[in-house]
Formats: structure tokens, C-alpha cells, sequence
């Protein structure tokens, strides 16, 4: 009966994810409706396994859920996350707090993962997050080909004075595009912006685009163009949709296991 509860705490939360990723993937929303069905599911399932045949496991389900809290709290209002991929977090915690060893045994061979026993939403989170790094490998050849196609330079006129650090992270996370296309897109999100406090006009990095101001850019944008001050190609973000790679994460640590885990214990 405890491998009941497992297989179903795990099935319920790969048929939420799979909904929420389509939805994201179409729309870039996802409806509070998922995760207020998803959460009680999944808390309810765990108390039930928990109190018939782990209660010692009760604390360390608290922990899991706190701390699962407080990284998409922190996230969320850093602007790491997305409204939606907070709440995911929060439901994972409540539905599968520990490893799911008991139903499956990753696919790979090594030690159990010191986070995945207590704290499995962390796992699935830094799966997730090395699965999405790899569209930074499509990116980085993307705007190689544009630099040999065009035979212009990444950064420049006022961008040239932006710091290293902005140039390397616009370099893995956003390409160039026409203005008409980010306006046709609209989960496209520019990632430069024009300084309209100074006299001449300066443009400058975006790090962290947001949904808020989005359509005030693209005009402060486009009238720069229009008035020739900066030429059409900008740098824009396609807006990942992380869900996708969430659930992605969570299929790979029921089959795998921790990745970071395998690849520090193959190393050694």
C-alpha cells in the first residue's frame, strides 16, 4: 500500500507538471486552478503515507516543505522565477518531499543523494536548472553565426561601456532580432533598453526582463530606430518556459537521480 501512495503521489505530480508545461509553453500562464487542485492532492497523500507508516518522517517532511518555501519565496521576488514556477515548487514539496527509491531505483548506478533523501524538490530544482543551461549552448552558436553573417560587432555604440559581466550573461541568454519581430512575439522580451534622462540617447542592458514595462521598452526602442539613433537588430530573450524544464528535471531525478550527485561521485 506504501508503494501505492508513492506511485500515485508520483503520477499525480508528472500529470500537473505536463498540464502546467503545456500551458506555459502556449500562453506563458499557467492557471492558479493546477495548484490549488495539485497542492492539497499531493499534502494529503503524504500526511496519509507518512502517518500510517512513517511518522518519524513527519518533521523531516516539514523541513522539505519550509525550505522548498523559502527558495521559491527567495526566487520569486529576486525575479529568478516566475509566478508560476514558485507555486510548482511549492506543490512538488508537498507531493514528493523525499526520493522515490522506494518505487525506482535511478538508472545509474551511484550513492544516494544526500539531498534527494530529504530534500528532493532541491534536486529537481538543480536539474532543471542544468537542463535549461544547455539553450545557452544554442544561444552562444546562434549569435557566433550572426557575428560571421553580418560582420558586426555584439556590443556597440553605448553598450561598448556596459560591464563584462552584463556583456557575458546577454551573451548566453539573448541573440539579436529585428524590433518588428519582438513585437509579433509576444514572450519575446528585449533585453536592452534606452536612457531616456539623458540628452542624447543611451542604451543600456537588461538583466532580468520582466512582463511589467514590457511594451514601454519595445517604444522607447522603436522610436530609436525609427529616428536612425540605433540600427533594427536589438538583443532579445525568447522567454524560456521553465515549467517545461521542471518537469523535465523531475523525469530525470525519478529515473536518474541527483545529476549534480552522479557527476561529483563519477569525478572522485
Amino acid at each position: 500500500m506504501q508503494t501505492i501512495l508513492i506511485a500515485a503521489r508520483v503520477v499525480i505530480s508528472i500529470i500537473f507538471l505536463f498540464y502546467a508545461s503545456w500551458s506555459d509553453y502556449k500562453t506563458r500562464e499557467v492557471s492558479n486552478k493546477v495548484w490549488i487542485i495539485y497542492g492539497p492532492i499531493g499534502l494529503i497523500l503524504s500526511l496519509t503515507e507518512f502517518l500510517v507508516y512513517s511518522p518519524s518522517k513527519i518533521p523531516l517532511y516539514g523541513l522539505s516543505v519550509g525550505v522548498t518555501f523559502l527558495m521559491a519565496f527567495l526566487l520569486f521576488y529576486s525575479g529568478g522565477f516566475g509566478g508560476a514556477d514558485s507555486k510548482a515548487f511549492m506543490c512538488i514539496s508537498l507531493a514528493l518531499p523525499f526520493s522515490t527509491e522506494m518505487l525506482f531505483s535511478p538508472l545509474i548506478p551511484a550513492e544516494s543523494s544526500p539531498l534527494a533523501m530529504y530534500l528532493f524538490p532541491i534536486v529537481i530544482f538543480s536539474n532543471s536548472v542544468l537542463i535549461a543551461a544547455t539553450s545557452a549552448c544554442y544561444i552562444l552558436f546562434r549569435n557566433i553565426i550572426h557575428r560571421i553573417r553580418y560582420g558586426k560587432y555584439f556590443f556597440e555604440g553605448s553598450l561598448k561601456t556596459e560591464s563584462i559581466g552584463k556583456k557575458i550573461i546577454i551573451f548566453f541568454t539573448a541573440y539579436k532580432l529585428p524590433i518588428s519581430k519582438i513585437k509579433e512575439k509576444w514572450h519575446i522580451y528585449p533585453m536592452e533598453d534606452i536612457d531616456t534622462t539623458e540628452i542624447e540617447q543611451k542604451r543600456q542592458l537588461v538583466i532580468l526582463p520582466k512582463d511589467e514595462g514590457r511594451n514601454e521598452i519595445i517604444d522607447r526602442l522603436n522610436n530609436a530606430i525609427e529616428t536612425k539613433t540605433i540600427e533594427d537588430y536589438v538583443w532579445a530573450s525568447p522567454g524560456l518556459p521553465m515549467l517545461i524544464f521542471v518537469t523535465l528535471g523531475l523525469m530525470i531525478a525519478i529515473i536518474f537521480g541527483d545529476i549534480i550527485w552522479i557527476l561529483i561521485s563519477l569525478f572522485f
